[in-house]
């Protein structure tokens, strides 16, 4: 989303005088960031029960954002109020601990069979034979992947350490000048990382491409590909317990 030349006017004129018809005028014109960014982190209405208390949330953070913006740093205020919205909201589904704990267990149970089929097979797992692993159904394995991908998973937390919600950058430390060692090191993980996405289906790169590089949303994507959003969900989800569980035995062989 970016902005007009009257929005800019608007948002110094707000800025320089505090009017509050500047205001209540800003926040109705960015109202629609508020559901891009619930879109782009996977929240619906279609699919989530509480997207109106996530809307909400993403509500108060556009406010923050108009009240604390000062366009005189150059920064569009578009961006600036995605990250304060996306931030508010990601506290709210975190505080309200967003996927009960059987769900969770039911995810992490999904992973770790993904991981030691993929080891076995030495390729990614099929539905069918996860579901005979598991001993769950098909539509129960399509409800566990489309709660994993809710999970609010990036591919920043692809890293298979001992925590498996470390980041790359917690991996990876910027302390100014980076040595040849960290170099090498983040060279090969993007290596990795190509091949891991090279192994998915042609249908998984093409949802993980559209949804971080093209930023559309599920239900956009869904459109693209003409399934309904759910599946695309579900597809997200099973391509990235793909990718952790590839990135794991890469790790594996590597340190064997």
């Amino acid at each position: 989303m970016v902005e007009k030349r009257d929005d800019l006017e608007l948002l110094t004129h707000y800025a320089a005088t505090r009017d509050p018809g500047a205001r209540e005028e800003i926040i109705l014109r960015f109202v629609p960031l508020v559901h891009f960014v619930l879109g782009r982190l996977g929240i619906s209405q279609s699919v989530s029960t509480d997207y109106e208390d996530a809307a909400s949330q993403g509500l108060i953070g556009l406010i923050e954002a108009v009240d604390r913006f000062d366009p005189k740093f150059g920064t569009q205020f578009s961006t600036y109020a995605t990250v304060r919205i996306r931030g508010k909201v990601l506290d709210h589904l975190r505080s309200m601990d967003w996927l009960s704990r059987g769900a969770r267990q039911r995810y992490h149970i999904l992973q770790d069979a993904v991981t030691k089929l993929w080891s076995s097979l030495g390729r990614a797992p099929t539905d069918e034979e996860l579901a005979v692993h598991i001993k769950v159904d098909i539509n129960q394995l399509h409800r566990t992947m489309i709660e994993g991908s809710r999970m609010i998973v990036s591919l920043d937390l692809l890293t298979q350490s001992a925590d498996e919600d470390e980041s790359l950058h917690e991996v990876l430390a910027d302390q100014g000048q980076p040595t040849p060692a960290e170099v090498y090191e983040e060279d090969e993980l993007h290596t990795s990382l190509l091949h891991a996405l090279k192994s998915l289906s042609e249908r998984e790169q093409l949802i993980l491409s559209l949804y971080y590089y093209e930023e559309l949303t599920f239900k956009e994507i869904g459109m693209v590909l003409d399934i309904s959003e759910s599946r695309v969900c579900q597809l997200h989800g099973r391509a990235i317990m793909n990718l952790r569980a590839y990135l794991k035995q890469i790790s594996q062989e590597k340190y064997a």
